[in-house]
C-alpha cells in the first residue's frame, strides 16, 4: 500500500500556511523532501525550505524545479518565483515548525502501539536491536538510522502507513526545550529511557534537568522503562508531575527492580546474564562483552518481558543478535572500482539513504547496486519491488545484481541492466571479476545473505594498514566553521596533499556535495586529478609551476599569483593558447609571513600590469597568517589583518570589477573570525585537529590510522631485537610485529622506546629500530593476540601525541602517510 497522500490544501491548513499558486493546480504529496540532493519522486514531493544558521532551503527551489518539484513550503518566496509557472509555495512563519506540524496531524490518524526511545547514548542500537527481535512477528515502522532530530523525527513518523503494527522512533534533544516538540509528534505509548551521560552536556544546567527535559518525552506514555542505576534518571522522574499516571518497569542491581540484574559473567565472545522476574531465575547469552552492548540488550530484554514473549523464545533471539552497523564503508575495489559496503539493514528507506551516498562518489559513470531480497517488509511483494524498481531507476542505477528467491521472482519489473542469483553461494560460484570494471557498486543485503563474502572478492587485496576516515566527521567540523562566519562569507576547503593524506577526490566530492564554495589544491597535477574524476567546484592552485600551467588552464583551474616572474610565465602561457576572454586569478600579498605573496611596494606595478591584461580576472586578493593559532603573536596577527586591508584596498580603488579577500585559516576562523571578509580558507581544522582549545572540545576526530599485529614472538632476557641491535630486553618479553614502517609514513624517530601505539586500549612502546614496513612493539603484560587491531592514532588517542613522540606536528603526520596505506571512507 502506497503512503495516504494529502492534498496542499490540506497540508497548508494542518500548518496554518498561505497558499500560492499561479497555475491553480494543487498537487497531492506522499513524500517530504528537506535535502534537494535526496530527490526520488519529484511530482509527489514536498520540498521544505529550511532557514538555519549554517544554510537556507530558499536557494535550491530553482534546482528543484527544474527536476520536476513543484510543491514547497517557504518562508519567503523566492525572488524568481514569476519565473516558476507551476510551482505551488505554502509560505509560512517557521518551515521547520510546519514540517513538524504535519507530521504531529499523520502520528495521529495511526492506533498502533509506539515505542519511543531517548537518552544520551543506545538509542539507535536499542530501536535497531529490538527491530531484529520483534519484526519476525509485528510489521514494524522504525526512524531510518539516527533520525533523532527536529527534522528527523517528524521525517521518521511520516513514514507510518496503514500497514504498520509497531513503531519505534527514537528522539535526541541538544537544549531544553526540544522535547516538547517532537513528543506529540512521536506520541509514544512506550517509553524507553537508555541513559544519562555527559552528551551535549554544554546547554544544561545538570544531568537531573538534562533528564528531566528528555523525560518530557514520556509524558502521556502508559509505561516507561529505565535503568534505576541512574540516579539523576530516578530522581528526575520521581519529579514529574504525571508520575502517578505511568506504569514503570525497571531493571538494575537492587531488588525492588522489576528486572534484577544478579549476574554478569564475560566469556569468550559473548555475556551471559542472569537476572530475577517475577520470582524466577531467568538469563540470555548475548554475542557481545562491551558494557554498553549489555545495558543495550537488557533494555531490549525488559521489553520482550513486558511483551509475555516465552523465556526460551527471547533467549534464543538474543543470542542471534547482530552488529548495527552503523556507518557506510567505501573502499577501493577491483579493476579501478568503488566499493560501497552497507550491512546496516535491508529495508527500503535505509536503500534510499545508501543511494544517495553511491550518488555522491561520481568518480565512475556507471553504478552498479548489488541487493539481496528485502526481508519482511510486510508489503505485499510485487508492490514492493515496483517501488524499488522506481527509486533505482530515479537514482541512476545503470545495473542490478538481484540475489534472492523474492526478487528473483520480481525480475521484469526492473527496467535496467539486471541479473538474478537464488542465492549468495550461485553468485559467488560464478563470480567473474572481469564482470567489474571502473564502477561504483553498492552492497546492501540482508544480514543472512552474508554479502560480506562479496565484499571480499569485490575489493582490491591490501595492505593490513589502514587509515580510517570518517565523512560524517568531516562534515560536521565544516559546519562548526559555518557557525563561526558572518552571512554570506565563503569557503575555500583545503584539499592540498592528497587531502592532508586522507584522499584528494573523496574528500573533495563530499565538500562538493556539502556546498563548499572552493577549493584549493598545492599543485596542477593534484586539480587535474580532481577534475578527471568530476569535481566541478571553482579550485585555486596555491603553487603553480611554469611548466603545468597550460594544462592547469585548459582544466579551468585558477592560479595563484605570488611574484612577477609568475605572472610573465602565466602571461606566456595565455598568449600560446586559447583559454577563453577571461580567467581567473588569484593574488597573494605577503603581510608578514614572508613566504610567497607580493610586497606592498610591488602593488602599483602588478595593479599596471593586471589592468593591461584584462583576460586576467581577479578573483580573489589573499595573505597568509604566520602565527593565528598563538595568543602570544595576537598582536601580531592584528597587524598583518589591518596591512592586509590597507593593501587590498589598493586594489579595490583601481581594479575595474570587485573580487573577495581572505586572509583567515583554521586557526584564525576560531580566533579572529570578524576578520572574514568574503572568504576563509579551512585547512586542518576540517579534518579534526585542533588549534585552539574550543577546537579541541569540539572538532571531531576524521582520521585513524590502524594497523594489526602479524605474529607476537616470546623472547628471553637480554635479547637484541631489530637492525642494528639497538635495543635488547630487559626481562621475558612479548614482542608484536605490527605492518606499518617508514614507507608507510611512520617516523624512525619513534624507535627504541620513544614512540608509543596502543593494543587493546593498553599502551606500547615501540622496541628497536623502526624498519621500513614493519616495527616492532613490545606487548609484556598485555593480552594480546595475532590479529589485534594496532591503534596509530585515533579519537581516543589524538595525533597529537605521536607527532610530539616524533619531534614534528600533526600536518607533517597526516601528509606523510603513504598512498600505499589502505583508505577507507565511512559515512554515517
Amino acid at each position: 500500500m502506497l503512503h495516504q497522500s494529502y492534498t496542499l490544501r490540506e497540508i497548508a491548513s494542518i500548518m496554518h500556511g498561505e497558499l500560492v499558486s499561479q497555475s491553480g493546480q494543487f498537487h497531492a504529496v506522499q513524500e517530504l523532501l528537506i535535502d534537494s540532493r535526496q530527490l526520488n519522486n519529484p511530482s509527489q514531493s514536498l520540498f521544505f525550505a529550511l532557514v538555519t544558521s549554517r544554510n537556507d532551503g530558499h536557494k535550491y527551489i530553482k534546482e528543484l524545479y527544474d527536476k520536476g518539484v513543484r510543491s514547497f513550503v517557504v518562508q519567503y518566496l523566492p525572488a524568481d518565483s514569476q519565473s516558476l509557472a507551476e510551482a505551488v509555495f505554502i509560505r509560512v512563519d517557521d518551515s521547520l515548525r510546519a514540517l513538524q506540524l504535519l507530521a504531529t496531524e499523520h502520528r495521529k490518524k495511526f492506533r498502533i502501539p509506539v515505542i519511543g526511545i531517548t537518552g544520551s547514548n543506545g538509542k539507535t542500537i536499542v530501536k535497531e536491536w529490538l527491530f531484529q527481535l520483534l519484526n519476525q512477528d509485528k510489521n514494524i515502522v522504525r526512524s531510518p538510522k539516527s533520525y533523532n532530530s527536529q527534522s528527523g523525527v517528524p521525517l521518521s513518523v511520516w513514514k507510518m502507513e496503514s500497514r504498520h503494527e509497531l513503531g519505534i522512533f527514537e528522539a535526541g534533544i541538544s537544549m531544553p526545550g526540544e522535547m516538547d516538540k517532537l513528543q506529540p509528534i512521536i506520541l509514544p505509548d512506550i517509553g524507553i529511557f537508555t541513559n544519562i551521560g555527559q552528551a551535549h552536556n554544554e546547554n544544561f544546567i545538570s544531568l537531573k534537568q538534562k533528564a528531566s527535559e528528555k523525560l518530557k518525552l514520556f509524558s502521556g506514555v502508559n509505561k516507561i522503562f529505565f535503568c534505576s542505576d541512574y540516579p539523576d534518571i530516578v530522581a528526575a522522574f520521581n519529579e514529574c508531575t504525571w508520575k502517578s499516571s505511568v506504569e514503570t518497569f525497571t531493571w538494575g542491581s537492587g531488588e525492588n527492580n522489576n528486572l534484577q540484574i544478579v549476574d554478569v559473567k564475560l566469556s569468550g565472545n559473548h555475556t551471559e546474564i542472569k537476572a530475577r522476574f517475577s520470582g524466577r531465575t531467568i538469563s540470555i547469552s548475548i554475542p557481545f562483552t562491551d558494557k554498553a552492548s549489555i545495558e543495550n540488550s537488557i533494555h531490549c530484554w525488559t521489553i520482550m518481558l513486558d511483551m509475555n514473549y516465552p523465556d526460551e523464545v527471547i533467549s534464543h533471539r538474543m543470542a542471534q543478535l547482530m552488529p548495527v552497523a552503523m556507518r557506510l564503508e567505501l573502499k577501493e575495489g577491483i579493476n579501478n572500482c568503488t566499493i560501497i559496503n552497507d550491512g546496516y539493514n535491508s529495508d527500503i528507506s535505509s536503500l534510499s539513504i545508501a543511494l544517495d551516498f553511491l550518488n555522491q562518489q561520481n568518480q565512475h559513470a556507471d553504478k552498479t547496486l548489488i541487493l539481496s531480497d528485502i526481508l519482511q517488509s510486510g508489503q505485499n511483494e510485487r508492490e514492493l519491488y515496483l517501488s524499488i524498481a522506481r527509486m533505482l531507476k530515479a537514482k541512476g542505477i545503470n545495473r542490478l545484481i538481484g540475489i534472492g528467491q523474492a526478487i528473483s521472482r520480481q525480475s521484469d519489473v526492473f527496467e535496467i541492466e539486471k541479473v538474478f542469483y537464488p542465492t549468495t553461494e550461485f553468485f559467488l560460484e560464478r563470480f567473474n571479476a572481469a564482470e567489474f570494471t571502473n564502477e561504483t557498486i553498492l552492497l546492501k543485503g540482508a544480514r543472512t545473505f552474508e554479502f560480506e563474502r562479496i565484499v571480499k572478492n569485490l575489493q582490491q587485496k591490501a595492505h593490513e594498514t589502514i587509515l580510517e576516515i570518517e565523512l560524517s566527521h568531516l562534515v560536521g567540523n565544516l559546519n562548526y566553521y559555518r557557525t563561526k562566519l558572518s552571512t554570506g562569507v565563503k569557503i575555500m576547503a583545503m584539499v592540498k596533499a592528497f587531502g592532508y593524506g586522507s584522499g584528494g577526490y573523496e574528500i573533495a566530492k563530499v565538500l562538493q556535495f556539502h556546498h563548499v564554495d572552493y577549493l584549493a589544491v598545492a599543485y596542477a597535477d593534484e586539480g587535474i586529478e580532481l577534475r578527471k574524476s568530476g569535481i566541478t567546484l571553482p579550485i585555486m592552485v596555491m603553487s603553480p609551476e611554469e611548466h603545468s600551467l597550460e594544462a592547469m588552464l585548459a582544466n579551468n583551474l585558477e592560479p595563484e599569483v605570488f611574484s612577477f616572474r609568475m605572472l610573465e610565465f602565466l602571461l606566456q602561457a595565455l598568449r600560446n593558447g586559447n583559454f577563453g576572454p577571461k580567467i581567473n586569478v588569484h593574488i597573494k600579498l605577503d603581510t608578514g609571513m614572508h613566504r610567497l605573496g607580493f610586497m606592498e611596494n610591488e602593488i602599483p606595478d602588478l595593479i599596471e600590469i593586471l589592468l593591461a591584461n584584462p583576460i586576467m580576472h581577479v578573483k580573489s586578493v589573499f595573505s597568509h597568517l604566520a602565527a593565528s593559532d598563538s595568543d602570544k603573536f595576537d598582536d601580531f596577527t592584528h597587524q598583518q589583518i589591518h596591512k592586509f586591508m590597507q593593501m587590498s584596498e589598493l586594489f579595490r580603488k583601481q581594479l575595474p570589477e570587485p573580487f573577495m579577500r581572505h586572509i583567515l585559516n583554521s586557526a584564525g576562523i576560531s580566533r579572529f573570525a570578524d576578520a572574514g571578509f568574503e572568504m576563509v580558507r579551512l585547512g586542518i581544522g576540517l579534518y579534526g585537529v585542533p588549534n585552539t582549545k574550543e577546537e579541541q572540545d569540539t572538532l571531531q576526530t576524521v582520521l585513524s590510522l590502524k594497523s594489526t599485529i602479524s605474529q607476537i614472538k616470546h623472547l628471553p632476557e637480554n635479547e637484541s631485537v631489530g637492525y642494528n641491535r639497538s635495543s635488547f630486553t630487559t626481562r621475558p618479553s612479548t614482542i608484536g610485529i605490527v605492518p606499518i614502517g617508514y614507507a608507510d609514513g611512520l617516523s624512525r624517530l619513534l624507535g627504541n622506546g620513544k614512540g608509543k601505539l596502543w593494543v587493546n586500549g593498553q599502551e606500547t612502546k615501540v622496541i628497536g629500530n623502526v624498519c621500513m614496513d614493519m616495527c616492532m612493539i613490545d606487548l609484556t603484560g598485555i593480552d594480546a593476540e595475532e590479529g589485534d587491531t594496532v591503534v596509530v592514532f585515533d579519537a581516543q588517542h589524538p595525533i597529537e601525541i605521536i607527532a610530539s613522540d616524533s619531534e614534528t606536528i600533526p600536518y607533517e603526520i597526516l601528509t606523510r602517510i603513504s598512498r600505499r596505506v589502505k583508505r577507507v571512507y565511512f559515512q554515517e
